[in-house]
């Protein structure tokens, strides 16, 4: 058990790991938001679950940190993306000449396509 444990600690950092480059990689507030709460959610359901298979003892305490986080998690990506959207960010748009143009910077023979 403490083997499962601490695998599903590791698919938990791999998870943060991705969450993190998930907020350099997207474009913008709402989409760098998204990939973290989704990350986070599901390393922190990961990490916390090995340390409740690892440690039989702290299992109903894990669990219930996990139904908390199942609760809260939504809820805070929802209104922290409610409130930029109030304080007026624009999400980012990519429109198709911009994405041509990126094309054929980049060499691409097929950018009309």
């Amino acid at each position: 058990m403490i083997v499962i444990g601490y695998i599903l600690m590791t698919i938990g950092a791999l998870f943060y790991v991705l969450g993190g480059l998930g907020l350099i990689r997207m474009p913008d507030v709402y989409n760098r938001l998204q990939a973290a709460t989704k990350a986070t959610t599901l390393g922190t359901f990961s990490l916390v679950l090995g340390v409740g298979i690892a440690n039989p003892s702290w299992f109903i305490k894990t669990l219930l940190i996990v139904i908390f986080l199942t609760i809260t998690n939504p809820v805070g990506s929802s209104v922290l993306a409610k409130a930029s959207y109030i304080y007026g960010i624009k999400p980012f748009k990519l429109v198709k000449n911009e994405l041509d143009e990126l094309y054929k910077s980049r060499g691409d023979e097929n950018a009309d396509n």
